[in-house]
């Protein structure tokens, strides 16, 4: 009981995935981002080479 109860305890202030998990949370976060972007800028780009496409 005492050696599980170590484990546990262990287990409760072990930090050291914790740095892993913020930088995949930051990743998702420039990926949303920068997907959010490029759907807004699709439209925008599409008439520009549509306005190009029918100048020349």
């Amino acid at each position: 009981m005492h050696r599980s109860s170590q484990l546990l305890r262990s287990l409760l202030y072990d930090e050291s995935g914790q740095d892993l998990i913020e930088y995949a949370l930051i990743a998702a976060l420039i990926a949303v981002a920068s997907i959010a972007a490029m759907k807004g800028l699709t439209n925008k780009i599409s008439n520009e080479f549509n306005a190009i496409g029918n100048s020349l």
